[in-house]
This record gives structure tokens, C-alpha cells and sequence, in this order.
């Protein structure tokens, strides 16, 4: 243990007062420091100078109207470009895009093609076709800017596709928008449609029924239009006879009216006359009783009285057949006008002209009447005259009783005669002068009527015939739906059904309420579907930082060796011998001093030098001297014992771990052959160590990255303690003939 003191004392001591020493074993000290802080500050963040990255864009698009609204998604392009700082965006034509991309001026060019617009608007067509970025990379210019552009390009890709997405689907939940309050304005409509089609579903038997019905029906229908059709000639002849027959008894009423007018007179005449009379015969009766009766006479009176009855009887007879005139006439125009054709040609009474003859033939009844009446009283005084004639021969004392009866009679058809005649004035004459004009109107209505009939039956007529042809329409299409029917049955049973299902599984209210949503916050949610809800456990600052612990393990070891590549492992001493165990022990602790002065720098300049932030700092220093001690023991212990050999051997285990340890790349992206050499090598464990101390410490971690580094320590302080002097034996000799080549030392 003296020597062993001895030799590390020596060796500070050298350190110490040589002051070349001093200075070259600083410089071992410190260089290893700065290769980590070197690579450290360089990788610190790397993609926050990618404005500097030159990438060409070119914008070909000549836009496109899709529906009456033009877009034009290159322009849109690069105006988020233009406003997107994270490359360095060169807008520029084709032909100098792609001469700079080739020679080296630019990384990278993308090109928005002409049609760019056109085939995103193709997305309403029956097959849309995709808009495509063109994209070139020069490769051979740097391994990493590929990656950097790629990355940019696809971000255009993805901010394109979300932005287009977005807003289509604003556009359809536009339309849907505007669907639901439609469909919540129509919701009444649209229950009351369910309730139609299950109606229609029940009453499928009954449709059916009068489909057939109805079939059935229009075949009558077509039979009683060909009977009507065939009714119409006749039609046209009868009406024709009902307005000769009116125009037959408008001039039969002309001509009584005429008769009655040329009459009038004659009769009132008459009946003047026949009152004269009567008033005259009742004068001569008068003074017959006022004179002294002599019978002799009364022949002659008697005589008298019976001309003159008989004068009147004469006028009544005249007036008689006057009225028979009048009733013939009567008779005549209630048979040519009693009968009217309608508009189907069929013929009926006519009312009004029927009463009104009726009326004019009672009026001239009761004149005849009258007469009769007259007639009778004339007789009677004719009856009386012949008594009086009698009497004046046979009875005397009767004659002035039997006057008296003459002289009333006569005075009563005077009375009769006169009311007649005012009756005829006031009563007669115009009542049935009235009548005429009541039927002439009558019968000229008829006639207008039938002239009306006349001209419609031409409409009529066509009417039958487009009827007849819609009716054999209309049987072909009844035909043609009761041949749908079954098809047509079978689809609304469907449609009931799929209702009912649909009413089982959805509410009508959950969908309007669907379709209700806002637009906009549906057109944000397409636009970015997912959102990233990052939770970091143990942060990490920046690239800088997270590659801290593998530029500052790959510094240690690098200090390792070239310390072991300047100090020389061996002891030279002519004061004494020392073992060679003493040898490894004594000049071990001088490499493990330097290393662990070396892992200090390293550590507190990557905290207070560099700025990394290290969420555990102390540990972080521990873990470094930690790791340095573990490396110095194992590259000493390779050089001491296997002299240069043992350097090779150093520099090949630092190339295998800075390959394998996972330091840049997860483990699970390396070949397999350095997959399998990893939990073989320290770095592993090193690296892994310090990542503890950079982003927060889980102990269990720690425990057994300091036990395997422990491990390897170990191991090569055994090998160390039993190798290094049986193999020294044999190495001393091939280490001194390299020696007097004058190339090692």
C-alpha cells in the first residue's frame, strides 16, 4: 500500500511543480469538456433556424368555380406562406425553382400545379380526383435538411387538407343547419306524414276495393257516354221541333191577341147595345104599367118584348162565340207551348204557359158564364112576354103583377148586362191581354232557352267525346295501378315499417337537435378533429438539452482516452521496484484523479456554462464523477494491462457505444446487431443515468444503472489486478521493440 501511495504522490507532485505538465494535463482536463460543449450548443435547437432553410415555391394554380363561386387554393397557399416563418419560403416561376434546387440554392421546391383548384373542387363530382403538391428535394446537399423540408411540405399538405376539410364540412353543416330548423319548422308536417303512411298501410284492403271499384266504374261510365253520344242527334232534333213548335205558338198568340184587339170593341158594342135594349124594354115595361092596360094590345107588346129578347139573345150568341174564339185560341197556344225540351233534349210541361192558359181559359169561363146567366134572364123575359100575352087574354088581374116581374127581370139583365160590360172593360180584356204578354215572354224565354240548348249541344258534344277519351285514358291508367298495386302495397308495408324501426331506435327531437348545431364550431372541429392534450412527466427544455447526457457520457470517455493516449500507464523508477499490481494501483489513482477532475468540468460547465437546464443539478455532478470513475478504471485498465492493443481496444468500444447506446436514436431503431451489444455497454447505462438527472430521477432507474456501471468496475479492477502482470510479462517485449521503431511510445 506504500508504494502504491508513493506512486500516486509522485505523480501529483510532478503535476503540481512541472508546470509543462501542468499545463498539457490541463489541457486533457478541459479539451474533453468542450468536444461535449461544442456538440451540446450546436444541437441546442436545431429546427429553430429553419427560416434560413431556402425552399423554393411555385404557383401554377389557375384556380376553378365550382357551383358559381371561384376559389383559387394556390393563392391561398401562399399566402399562408407568406405568413409562415418557419422556412425560409423563395416564391419564384418553374424553370428557376428548379435550376436552384439542382444546383444547391435550394433545398427543396414545391409546386402548386395548374390544376390544383379544379381537383379540389372535384369533390362534388360522381368521382373527385385528389389536388396534388408537387415536391423536390435535393438529398445530397445535408442528411438532415431533407427531413426539415419533407416536414415543411407536409405541413402544407396537413394545413390544406384541414383547411379544406373544415370547410366543406362548414358547408354541409350549413345545410344541415338550415335542414334542422326546417325539419323542427316541419316537425308537425312530418308526424303527421308517419301517421299518414300507417294510415295508408291500414287501408291498403280498402284502396284496393275501390280501385276495383272504380275500375269497374268507368267502364259503366265509358258505356253511358257512348249512349249520350248517341242521344245527341236526337237531342239536336228535338230541340229543333221545340223551338219550331215556340215560334208555331208565338205566332198563334200573336194572332190572338190580335183577334182579341179586333174583337174588343165589337163585344163591348154588343153589350151596349143589348143594355140598351134591355133598359129599353125595360122602359116600355114601365109605361106599361103606367098606362091603362088594354088587353087588346097585349099581343102587340107581348110581340115586342120577344123581338127585342131575341135582338139581345142575338148579341149574347155574338159575344159567345167571341169567347169560343178566345178559348180556341187558348187551346191552341197551351198545346204549342206546353211542352219544353231541357238541355239534355229531354222534353217536359211548361209550367208557366199551362197556368197562364189555365187562368186565361177560367177568365173567359166565367164570361161565358155571365152570359149564360143573361141568356137565361133574357129567356125569362122572353118566358114572361108569352105571359104576358097569356094573361092579357086569359087573366087580367095578373098583368100588373106580371109587369112588375118583367119590369125586374128586365132591370136585373140591365144591371147584369152593365156589370158584364165594366167587367169585360175593367177585368176581362185586361186580365187576358195580360196573360198573352205573360206567355209571349214565357214562351220567348223557352225560345232563348232552346236556342242556348241549340248552341251547347256542338259543346256538349265534345265534351262526351274528350270525356269518352279520358275515360279510356283514365281505364288504362286504373289498369296500370291496379297492375302497381301489389309492388306499390308491398313499398309502403316497407316504408311503415322502416318509420316504426327508425321510431324505435332514433328521436326525431335528438336529430333536429343534431342538425341544430353551429356551423362554425362543427367546421373547427373537422378542421382539427383531434387535439393533442400533451402532458409532459419530465420536460425537457429543448433538443439541447435532451442530448445533453450523451454529449456529456461520450466527453467523459473521450477524456478517457486522451489522457491514456498522453499519459503513459507504466511506472519509471530507478529509485525502486514496484510490482506491477502495485504499478496498476498507484498510477490508476493518478487516471482516476484527472477523470474525476475532468467529469467536474464537464458537468458544472454544462449547468453553469452552457445554461442546460438539469432538473436534479447535484445529482447530475454525483452521476458525472460517478460515470467518470467507472470509465477511467475501464480504459486504464485496457491500456494497462494490453499497453497500445489497450487503446485500440478503447477506441473500439467507444465507436460500438456511440452506435449502440441509444444516446441519438431509440435503441428499437438500430440494426439488430447493435440491439443486441446494447445492455453489454456502459454507455447504455451512462447515458441513461444522467437522463435521470436532466429530466427528474426515478430511483429504481438509477439503482440499476449505477449497479450495472458498478458491475463493469468491478469487473475490469479484477481483471486489472489479474491480468495485468502475467500478460505484461509477455506484452513488455513486443512494447519495447514498437518502442525503437521511433513511432510509439
Amino acid at each position: 500500500m506504500k508504494n502504491i501511495g508513493r506512486i500516486y504522490g509522485r505523480d501529483m507532485k510532478n503535476i503540481a511543480t512541472n508546470w509543462v505538465v501542468l499545463v498539457l494535463i490541463s489541457g486533457l482536463v478541459i479539451l474533453p469538456s468542450l468536444y461535449a460543449w461544442f456538440n451540446i450548443k450546436a444541437s441546442w435547437d436545431p429546427y429553430g433556424q429553419t427560416e434560413h432553410i431556402p425552399i423554393g415555391v411555385v404557383n401554377a394554380d389557375k384556380g376553378a368555380t365550382v357551383r358559381g363561386e371561384k376559389i383559387h387554393g394556390g393563392d391561398e397557399i401562399v399566402k399562408a406562406l407568406k405568413a409562415n416563418k418557419s422556412m425560409g419560403w423563395k416564391f419564384t416561376d418553374r424553370k428557376t425553382a428548379m435550376e436552384k434546387v439542382k444546383y444547391g440554392d435550394y433545398f427543396a421546391v414545391i409546386v402548386i400545379p395548374e390544376d390544383f383548384s379544379k381537383n379540389l373542387g372535384s369533390v362534388l363530382d360522381e368521382k373527385p380526383t385528389k389536388g396534388k403538391i408537387e415536391y423536390y428535394v435535393n438529398e445530397k446537399l445535408n442528411a438532415i435538411a431533407p427531413k426539415i423540408t419533407s416536414k415543411g411540405a407536409s405541413v402544407i399538405v396537413d394545413q390544406v387538407s384541414s383547411k379544406f376539410i373544415g370547410t366543406a364540412n362548414g358547408a354541409i353543416f350549413d345545410v344541415f343547419n338550415s335542414l334542422g330548423v326546417e325539419l323542427k319548422k316541419d316537425k308537425p308536417d312530418i308526424e303527421r306524414f308517419e301517421n299518414y303512411i300507417f294510415k295508408i298501410e291500414k287501408d291498403l284492403p280498402e284502396i284496393h276495393k275501390m280501385l276495383s271499384g272504380a275500375t269497374n266504374d268507368a267502364a259503366n261510365a265509358n258505356e253511358l257516354v257512348r249512349n249520350a253520344k248517341g242521344q245527341i242527334p236526337k237531342a239536336k232534333e228535338t230541340v229543333q221541333n221545340g223551338l219550331e213548335i215556340t215560334d208555331d205558338a208565338m205566332s198563334y198568340l200573336n194572332k190572338a191577341e190580335a183577334q182579341l184587339n179586333e174583337i174588343s170593341p165589337n163585344v163591348k158594342k154588343d153589350l151596349k147595345t143589348a143594355k140598351d135594349i134591355t133598359d129599353k124594354t125595360n122602359s116600355s115595361i114601365k109605361e106599361a104599367r103606367n098606362m091603362q092596360f088594354d088587353f087588346s094590345k097585349g099581343q102587340e107588346l107581348a110581340t115586342q118584348l120577344n123581338k127585342d129578347a131575341n135582338a139581345s139573345l142575338k148579341k149574347i150568341g155574338e159575344i159567345e162565340n167571341a169567347i169560343a174564339n178566345l178559348e180556341a185560341q187558348a187551346d191552341k197556344i197551351g198545346q204549342a207551348a206546353g211542352t219544353t225540351t231541357d238541355e239534355e233534349g229531354n222534353e217536359k210541361p211548361n209550367a208557366d204557359i199551362e197556368e197562364q192558359v189555365k187562368k186565361q181559359k177560367q177568365v173567359l169561363q166565367d164570361a161565358k158564364d155571365r152570359l149564360e146567366t143573361l141568356k137565361g134572364a133574357i129567356g125569362e123575359t122572353q118566358d114572361n112576354a108569352t105571359k104576358v100575352r097569356s094573361f092579357a087574354e086569359d087573366k087580367k088581374k095578373e098583368v100588373d103583377r106580371t109587369l112588375k116581374q118583367l119590369q125586374d127581370k128586365t132591370a136585373a139583365t140591365s144591371v147584369q148586362i152593365d156589370a158584364f160590360l165594366k167587367e169585360y172593360e175593367n177585368n176581362i180584356e185586361p186580365t187576358v191581354l195580360a196573360q198573352i204578354s205573360k206567355t209571349r215572354d214565357t214562351l220567348q224565354s223557352a225560345r232563348e232557352m232552346l236556342s242556348d240548348v241549340k248552341d251547347a249541344i256542338p259543346a256538349v258534344e265534345k265534351i262526351l267525346n274528350n270525356t269518352e277519351a279520358n275515360l279510356n285514358t283514365g281505364s288504362d291508367k286504373l289498369n296500370d295501378v291496379m297492375g302497381q298495386y301489389p309492388y306499390v302495397s308491398e313499398k309502403i308495408r316497407q316504408v311503415a315499417d322502416r318509420i316504426r324501426s327508425i321510431q324505435g331506435e332514433t328521436d326525431l327531437n335528438d336529430i333536429i337537435q343534431l342538425l341544430l348545431n353551429n356551423p362554425e364550431a362543427e367546421k373547427g372541429f373537422f378542421e382539427q378533429p383531434v387535439k393533442l392534450d400533451e402532458h409532459k412527466l419530465y420536460p425537457i427544455e429543448n433538443y439541447g438539452t435532451g442530448m445533453t447526457p450523451f454529449y456529456t457520457t461520450l466527453a467523459i470517455w473521450v477524456g478517457c482516452l486522451l489522457l491514456i493516449s498522453l499519459v503513459v500507464a507504466e511506472v519509471h523508477s530507478e529509485e525502486r521496484k514496484f510490482t506491477k499490481t502495485e504499478e496498476y494501483f498507484g498510477r490508476g489513482l493518478t487516471f482516476l484523479t484527472i477523470g474525476l477532475i475532468q467529469s467536474l468540468i464537464v458537468t458544472l460547465g454544462d449547468i453553469f456554462i452552457i445554461n442546460v437546464h438539469i432538473h436534479n443539478p447535484v445529482w447530475f455532478v454525483i452521476f458525472g464523477l460517478f460515470i467518470g470513475l467507472i470509465f477511467m478504471m475501464m480504459v486504464y485498465t485496457l491500456v494497462s494491462i494490453f499497453g497500445n492493443v489497450g487503446k485500440a481496444m478503447a477506441i473500439i468500444a467507444l465507436v460500438l457505444q456511440v452506435a449502440g447506446s441509444g444516446g441519438t436514436y431509440p435503441v428499437v431503431l438500430l440494426p439488430t446487431f447493435f440491439q443486441k451489444i446494447n445492455p453489454f455497454l456502459p454507455f447504455t447505462y451512462g447515458v441513461d443515468l444522467l437522463r435521470e438527472a436532466v429530466g427528474g430521477i426515478v430511483w429504481e432507474r438509477v439503482q440499476h444503472d449505477v449497479m450495472m456501471l458498478a458491475v463493469f468496475g468491478i469487473l475490469f479492477l479484477i481483471l486489472g489486478v489479474l491480468l495485468k502482470e502475467p500478460i505484461n510479462k509477455n506484452t513488455d517485449k513486443i512494447q519495447e521493440k514498437a518502442r525503437e521503431s521511433g513511432l510509439f511510445h
